[in-house]
């Protein structure tokens, strides 16, 4: 007996060309709205946004379905206040010997440092884990391909999602992450720290930076 059937693609729809259209923009102009913030209230969120949000992230591609990810949700006041201080003395070392000047003239608009307040007052903060193998139903191991790429695609995902549920994210990416696998008690032998996102509602007073995107046709070409 076949060990992975086929099922009908019963889920897919089409759409009018008028509505395609339609839906595609609306979607972009949907996204377009997103910002990266780093002010954040501490108003509490729903956990059960989030867990919705989560499943949507669940569903992205990955390579041969083995679904490489792990996403541990912190919310805890302790916890998140051990993992903002890892995180900046990485940060400030990043800043003070690692980072080459070019990269911190690139970051310097931003207005971006080794201090990460947000880590302590957003309600929620998820820490997204790719995983280099895991285990079969009947508790083989085998080796996960391509996950960087498939735990990048679902951190896409959740990005979106949150978004759309009416939530701001910034992702941090502290270098190297490895304390988020003792902090968070995962393995580190199959388990690799991704990202850091950071959840939760902008604060009041909170700005951005004022920056645009590039034009479609810099970084789009059809053959």
């Amino acid at each position: 007996m076949d060990k992975n059937p086929f099922v009908p693609l019963r889920d897919y729809r089409e759409y009018p060309e008028a509505e395609m259209m339609q839906r595609a923009r609306q979607f972009h102009l949907e996204l377009k709205r997103r910002r990266t913030v780093r002010h954040f209230s501490s108003r509490p969120v729903p956990r059960a946004v989030i867990e919705s949000c989560l499943r949507t992230a669940t569903t992205a591609p990955s390579g041969a379905n083995l679904q490489p990810w792990h996403f541990v949700v912190v919310s805890d006041p302790e916890t998140k206040h051990r993992i903002r201080l890892a995180a900046e003395e990485e940060e400030r070392h990043f800043y003070q010997h690692r980072a080459p000047q070019e990269w911190l003239d690139a970051l310097a608009p931003l207005g971006t440092d080794e201090h990460k307040p947000f880590l302590d007052r957003a309600p929620y903060l998820i820490a997204i884990f790719a995983q280099k193998h895991g285990r079969l139903a009947d508790g083989r191991r085998v080796k996960h391909y391509y996950p960087l790429e498939s735990v990048g695609l679902a951190t896409g995902m959740l990005i979106a999602a949150l978004h759309v549920a009416g939530l701001a994210t910034l992702t941090h990416t502290p270098s190297p992450m490895k304390f988020l696998n003792e902090l968070l008690g995962r393995p580190k032998s199959s388990e690799r720290p991704f990202l850091l996102l950071v959840v939760g509602y902008p604060a009041r007073n909170a700005t951005v930076p004022a920056i645009g995107r590039k034009p479609l046709d810099d970084v789009v070409t059809y053959v």
